[in-house]
Formats: structure tokens, C-alpha cells, sequence
């Protein structure tokens, strides 16, 4: 599994006009699912996301996570990341899971996050979104839960 999160200052999901999900401070992670992930990949990549720590303390050194820095969290699913870029022009998607066991891995994902931090804010998975946001830094990261083997 997947996350690329970025510390934002704001950002929000619009979904056919729609906003479903929208923070201020915090954190914007894009999910991507890929084969053979299951719920031991969402439940360790949620402990890295709440755990990373990528907020200012008082020095302005980046020391403080997410549970610390109080944020919001807005997870958008984008089958993408799991695209495999290693040759040609196109990306094959072969490494990302089908359509509904990524549907189901997300909800999951979504699921615990909402036991264990509260309050989450999504995008819709499948959905054509409309994401915004302001990177905080910029501060950009890509974690991965690789795949059971």
C-alpha cells in the first residue's frame, strides 16, 4: 500500500461539484492499493502516517506528527501510484488491485483511521476529484507498505 502524503495548509476533494472532504493544517495523503495488499498493509501504513513526523516544533525542525500537531487528515484514493513507470511512455496499472479489493482496502483504511484519529475527511474512490491544496514547506513524502509476498 501506498501513501503519498503532503503537509498542507489546506486542501479539499470536490466531487462533481460536490466537497467531500476538505482540511485546514495537516496532512493530504493519496492512497494507492496494490496486488496482494491487505488489511495488515492499511493498518501498518496508518500507523506510519499518524507517526511520521513532519510538523514544525518550536525550533522549526520537523519533530512533531500528526497526533502532536493536532491536524486533519484527508485520504484520497488514486489507483496511479501503483502504476508501474519503469519502461516505455505509457504506465501499466498490472500492479494495482482490482477495482473492488481496492475499494474495500481503502474503506478499510479509512475505517481505522477514523478509530484511531477521529474526524477524516476522504475523496471517493472511483470518482473523477477535483483535489486542491497548498503543500506546507513544500513537504512531500512517499511511503510504502510493500505487499505481502
Amino acid at each position: 500500500m501506498i501513501a503519498l502524503l503532503q503537509r498542507v495548509s489546506r486542501a479539499s476533494v470536490v466531487v462533481q461539484g460536490q466537497v467531500t472532504g476538505q482540511i485546514e493544517s495537516g496532512i493530504l495523503a493519496l492512497i494507492g492499493v496494490q496486488r496482494g495488499d491487505s488489511e495488515k498493509q492499511a493498518a501498518r501504513l496508518l500507523q506510519r502516517l499518524l507517526a511520521y513526523r513532519i510538523f514544525p516544533d518550536a525550533s522549526g525542525r520537523m519533530n512533531l506528527d500528526l497526533r502532536q500537531s493536532g491536524g486533519g487528515l484527508l485520504l484520497v484514493p488514486q489507483f496511479t501510484l501503483a502504476a508501474d513507470t519503469n519502461s516505455g511512455n505509457r504506465p501499466s496499472f498490472t500492479p494495482a488491485a482490482p477495482p473492488g479489493e481496492g475499494e474495500r482496502l481503502f474503506n478499510q483504511l479509512v475505517a481505522l483511521a477514523e478509530m484511531e484519529w477521529g474526524e477524516v475527511k476522504t475523496g471517493v474512490f472511483g470518482a473523477d476529484m477535483k483535489v486542491q491544496l497548498v503543500n506546507d514547506g513544500p513537504v512531500t513524502f512517499w511511503l510504502q507498505v510493500p505487499p505481502a509476498a
